[in-house]
């Protein structure tokens, strides 16, 4: 073997051992990440409960009477 074959084959170590490091890294995260998105998810549906809660009518109070609106043929009540 010559000097050119050693040299490619270090390099390819060298990668290959770079490129495992990268992937044990990002393994490593996955973790943190699904914790994190877990979190968010149900951060985001307490938000939506709070906002349908806040939504809905009290219903203690009374709503309010109806407007009657005369009909055309019908004349307005007199005034006193």
């Amino acid at each position: 073997m010559d000097g050119t074959a050693i040299i490619i084959i270090l390099a390819i170590a060298g990668v290959a051992s770079v490129l495992l490091f990268a992937i044990k890294g990002i393994l490593d995260q996955l973790p943190d990440v699904f914790d994190s998105f877990r979190r968010a998810r149900d951060a985001w549906k307490r938000l939506k409960e709070e906002q349908d809660e806040a939504a809905k009518p009290d219903d203690t109070e009374e709503p309010p009477p109806p407007v009657t609106v005369p009909a055309d043929d019908e004349e307005p009540p007199a005034a006193a």
